[in-house]
């Protein structure tokens, strides 16, 4: 009876030792791709970050301000600056404050228009150099 009894504390022991063991393994891999994810993260805030220091505005903000939603649509970014821009005219009795903002918000508007072509640029001779060495 005292050996069964020792058999089953020991294949108790070793069954929690193996969940022990695979909870860990787990936590391990969970870990490390939380800490990619956070790295990851942090190279796109410090882009969104350097983009904001150079205008002054976020990319939300730009977008506010000339009341566009979509990048893509050059056309609504082109008419709106304008049309805001010379509302605000001094000598029409606007506000240069205003009317700087205006020019800020196009300016990150474009900024980040532009990074977006560096990238597809990048990708796009990325992968056409790939292809040629198949």
């Amino acid at each position: 009876m005292a050996r069964f009894l020792a058999q089953i504390i020991v294949l108790g022991g070793q069954a929690v030792a193996r969940a022990f063991t695979q909870a860990l393994k787990q936590e391990y891999q969970a870990t490390a791709a939380a800490r990619k994810a956070a790295t990851e993260a942090g190279r796109d805030a410090n882009k969104a970050a350097k983009a904001s220091t150079y205008t002054g505005l976020s990319l939300q903000e730009a977008k506010s301000i000339l009341s566009v939603d979509d990048l893509e649509n050059l056309e609504a970014i082109r008419k709106n600056y304008e049309h805001l821009f010379k509302a605000n005219d001094k000598s029409q009795g606007g506000s240069f404050y205003l009317q700087s903002k205006v020019v800020r918000a196009k300016e990150r508007i474009e900024y980040e228009i532009d990074q977006e072509i560096f990238v597809d640029k990048i990708t796009d001779g990325t992968n056409s150099e790939s292809e040629e060495k198949q």
